[in-house]
């Protein structure tokens, strides 16, 4: 971008114009991993709303459905370093994090040098991340919550943005470590792969069988990145909006008067304020893909399940019936209502 495009576009600062020029670097962005990626539209839109809104994400499919190359594929789009971690039970945190090694210097004196590991990067992609034991897990907490790395007596600020893509498998639950409530927690959005429709697998095994191998190319800074985070920011939300977005909260704690009958039934622990923030963030971004400087009813419906699945705790008559986070909260929006103040 030249200077002279620059100043013009920070001239024009105004509501309209902002969304105007969000959406068009979004449908951008979004085509662009559309030549690599195929199909999982609503995905890649979901993944890209969460590094908007400055959050992890949590993956959980079965192998083999592409995880990998989508995320390689936005690192390539968006101009961001990026790294790959194969969580296993032998991984220790100095894996993750880095380590001190002595290193000797021209005149054969030993020093300490501080060795990177991967996590110093912008997107992070740890896969199969509950294969890792407790420890290493927990090593990964300060830097999804405060952005940086302390080793020793010195704290590293990481490089922004910083978003941590985890995946899991659904399937192979033996020998595994689940992820504690605290680390789910701090998950902006658990996503659901789907398996691929007919049509996309066609697609698909034509690339991989023809050696037709689209490459997708950088399309916007890291700059201008930062700078979309910082306008999903001033999207403004109505009272009433956010009122309902918070009796969406508090109807996921089986004690509140807003519980529905499923929650009361099955439900331990409702989801955490963090929550509803994340519910209020996202909604923002879909207000701007919409066109739109204020979130609506429907934004907040939209951002609900993504938000909210990984952060209740069922009980055990719910985890014996195999009841599905999902079912619940779709109880949960069809009994709120909407508009109530």
């Amino acid at each position: 971008m030249t200077k002279t495009t620059e100043a013009a576009r920070k001239a024009d600062a105004s509501p309209e114009a902002i969304v105007s020029r969000f959406r068009k670097d979004m449908e951008t962005i979004r085509a662009e991993i559309g030549k690599v990626i195929v199909g999982q539209q609503e995905l890649v839109f979901d993944v890209l709303t969460c590094l908007m809104a400055d959050g992890h994400v949590l993956l959980e499919g079965v192998p083999g459905l592409g995880k990998t190359m989508l995320v390689r594929t936005i690192s390539t789009v968006l101009d961001l370093d990026f790294n790959r971690v194969q969580f296993t039970p032998d991984l220790q945190p100095t894996d993750i994090i880095g380590t001190r090694l002595a290193v000797e210097d021209d005149h054969g004196k030993l020093r300490f040098e501080f060795q990177r590991g991967p996590i110093f990067a912008n997107l992070l992609l740890a896969d199969e991340i509950n294969r890792a034991t407790p420890k290493t897990q927990s090593a990964m907490l300060e830097a999804m919550a405060e952005r940086s790395v302390t080793v020793g007596d010195n704290t590293m600020k990481l490089d922004l943005p910083f978003l941590v893509l985890a995946t899991q498998n659904p399937l192979e639950q033996d020998g595994t470590y689940p992820l504690p409530e605290a680390q789910r927690d701090r998950f902006l959005y658990k996503l659901i792969v789907r398996f691929p429709t007919l049509d996309e697998l066609d697609t698909i095994m034509d690339r991989t069988t023809k050696g037709i191998n689209p490459e997708a190319q950088k399309v916007i800074t890291k700059a201008r990145l930062l700078e979309m985070r910082d306008e999903v920011r001033q999207v403004e939300i109505p009272n009433p909006v956010q009122r309902y977005a918070l009796r969406i909260l508090r109807a996921t704690h089986p004690d509140m008067d807003e519980a529905t009958d499923m929650v009361k039934r099955f439900v331990r622990n409702g989801a955490s304020p963090r929550g509803a923030q994340t519910i209020l963030l996202t909604a923002k971004v879909r207000a701007m893909m919409d066109g739109r400087f204020h979130v609506s009813d429907e934004d907040i419906r939209t951002s609900v399940r993504p938000s909210l699945r990984h952060r209740m705790i069922l009980n055990f008559e719910g985890q014996a019936e195999g009841i599905e986070e999902d079912a619940i909260l779709t109880e949960i929006l069809k009994k709120i209502p909407v508009g109530k103040i």
